[in-house]
């Protein structure tokens, strides 16, 4: 005899599904809204059709930070997560060493975006900062305020300052995770540092490694606060990014028609590259353990 289902229990779901749809869904279908109609006043709105959606996509503000974004992203990918691999490799595994290195290497998580920001432009400031007045001291001219370059570098090196030791817990964990009969077998078949990395430790990183790869490039594609504090997205547009450039469409030009436009295709480019890069990850470990 079968046992009868108790569909009750779907009652305890209830309050998370209330809290999503008062958090998410409904938001989103306001701006789905939006993203169609221009609205003309409180109770005056037509429907555009994609007309929103066509304007946003031929703005060259928009391809510019997107080139700008994009770049911005694979750089904070190619310098994080090799360098979160070597400290966490660099780091010891027991003892009380272990519990003080890990404490200060998190300092940096520990700290607000908006005080990130403010400690890079102070730090880099070529009269006062430190990292300014070292390289200024070297012979190099360096002003982030006015030259777009030095803008884009101390965005990016207090990007890499910030959150490398996310990386580097999760290789950390991932390593402590390795059970050590792997490592006596390295040891009797002679097996090289190098060779240790390659076949045992790399391997056995690559869950935490898909985890920091999505975080990171999610992370740095929604970027905002930092640079906005720091440089305010100039001198001129060189640091502007695209959470800046929605940032100005909503609340500087009030353009709430193209700026719920861009929101959406900010979502799914967003979903877009998150996917690639999840699916290269995992076919990758798929073909090398096959």
């Amino acid at each position: 005899m079968e046992k009868p289902t108790n569909n009750r229990a779907w009652l305890l779901v209830l309050p998370v599904l209330g809290v999503v749809a008062f958090s998410a869904v409904i938001p989103l279908m306001t701006v789905v809204n939006y993203s169609v109609q221009d609205i003309l006043g409180p109770d005056q709105h037509v429907f555009v059709g994609t007309e929103w959606f066509r304007k946003v996509l031929r703005d060259p503000e928009l391809h510019g930070a997107l080139r700008r974004q994009l770049g911005f992203s694979l750089a904070v990918l190619a310098i994080e997560i090799p360098l979160g691999i070597g400290l966490a490799l660099a780091l010891p595994m027991k003892g009380r060493a272990a519990s003080v290195a890990i404490v200060v290497l998190a300092l940096p998580l520990l700290i607000p975006w908006n005080v990130v920001g403010t400690i890079w432009q102070i730090f880099g400031r070529g009269d006062i900062g430190l990292l300014g007045v070292a390289i200024n001291g070297l012979g190099l001219s360096y002003n982030y305020t006015a030259d777009a370059l030095d803008a884009w570098l101390t965005v990016l090196a207090m990007d890499v300052w910030h959150w490398t030791p996310l990386v580097a817990l999760l290789c950390y964990s991932g390593l402590r995770a390795i059970p050590e009969p792997f490592y006596q077998a390295a040891r009797i078949d002679g097996a090289s540092a190098w060779a240790t990395f390659r076949y045992i430790q790399l391997p056995r990183l690559r869950g935490v490694l898909t985890i920091a790869v999505l975080l990171r490039f999610m992370d740095s594609f929604m970027i905002y606060t930092e640079p906005f504090v720091l440089t305010g997205g100039g001198p001129g547009n060189s640091t502007t990014f695209l959470s800046q450039y929605l940032t100005r469409l909503a609340v500087g030009q009030f353009d709430l028609g193209p700026a719920a436009a861009f929101s959406l295709i900010y979502f799914l480019v967003v979903l877009l590259f998150s996917y690639v890069f999840y699916t290269a990850m995992t076919q990758a470990g798929r073909s090398e353990a096959q």
